[in-house]
């Protein structure tokens, strides 16, 4: 009988070994949070189609819109924790908690598995604004506090977060003018309703190049090669500045190791390859393929640094 029960128990644990050297066997859904079209949907669909590749297996890109995201990242949050449920997310990830009360937490119960890639935004003016640079901005803050507007696309988003970090850093006072997506904020811009907007590089650089809108700077660490011209924030005097639409990928938590292990190294294996890395850089975004470790690190300072930004503004957390 002892022999029996021993045989059922190793029999049971290698139940998950077996399943995870199998894996995958079906077609794996990448959840992205937002609607079809954006940004993250654009490039997400690019590493599902090459990621199908490598694992020999369907990759089915699947919009679950809504909330700022809080939709899909809930429900991939709930799924079961068996690598057939991967969730493609961005930056509100990591603002969501500090401006939402959530009935989930996205640092515990989402596994990351890589940091795909970074985007900046850039401070954009209309094209026949007063305002030439960073410094033209902070001197006319100061002179007459309040005088100056910025769009976005709603509070809690990256280009008011990115915004409101570019503020408080300067010690200044800007009115912020919320739309109800970026589309309109950006068309208020290029129309002078506004003074000036951060936005996504990607989705605007075209109107830069048709002269539509004037770029004052970039919120990455160093200078864009799409823009090589455009100085950096903290080039502008405010160190250590920097904001990013991030892109990376999670799966739930409890997810076996080797198949969180298997999904890193494939992911990491697709970001590598130059074709990948030229589509994304025509995006304007900058290809990371980070480890589980590296951006666990990474979240970790994000989560914080949107925390305290939410901290030290007069936003009201939504119930």
């Amino acid at each position: 009988m002892k022999t029996t029960v021993l045989g059922a128990v190793l029999a049971a644990s290698l139940v998950p070994a077996i399943a995870a050297a199998q894996y995958p066997d079906r077609p794996i859904s990448l959840v992205v949070p937002y609607a079809p079209g954006g940004t993250a949907d654009a490039l997400a669909r690019v590493v599902a189609q090459e990621l199908g590749k490598k694992l020999n297996q369907s990759v089915v890109v699947e919009n679950k819109s809504g909330a700022s995201g809080i939709i899909g990242e809930s429900y991939v949050a709930r799924a079961k924790a068996d690598g057939y449920t991967l969730l493609y997310d961005a930056t509100p990830l990591a603002i969501n908690p500090a401006v939402n009360t959530l009935n989930f937490d996205p640092a515990a119960d989402l596994h990351p598995l890589t940091m795909v890639s970074v985007t900046p935004n850039i401070l954009v003016v209309p094209k026949n604004s007063t305002l030439n640079s960073v410094e033209d901005v902070v001197r006319q803050a100061k002179a007459d506090p309040g005088s100056l507007t910025f769009a976005s696309g709603g509070t809690g988003t990256v280009q008011f977060m990115a915004g409101e970090l570019f503020r408080q850093g300067w010690k200044i006072d800007m009115l912020h003018v919320p739309f109800k997506s970026g589309g309109p904020a950006i068309m208020a811009t290029v129309g002078g309703q506004v003074n000036m907007m951060f936005t996504n590089i990607s989705s605007t650089l075209p109107m830069v190049k048709n002269d539509q809108l004037k770029v004052l700077t970039i919120t990455s660490k160093k200078r864009s090669d799409l823009l090589p011209d455009v100085p950096t924030v903290a080039e502008s005097g405010l160190s250590g500045y920097e904001a990013y639409e991030w892109n990376g990928i999670f799966v739930p938590k409890d997810t076996p190791e080797e198949i969180s292990d298997k999904l890193e190294a494939s992911i990491r294996e697709v970001m590598a390859e130059p074709k990948i890395k030229e589509k994304f850089s025509s995006l304007g975004a900058d290809v990371v393929a980070s480890s589980q470790a590296e951006f666990k690190t990474f979240l970790d300072k994000e989560f914080a640094k949107w925390s305290d930004v939410v901290g030290k503004s007069n936003i009201k957390k939504n119930k």
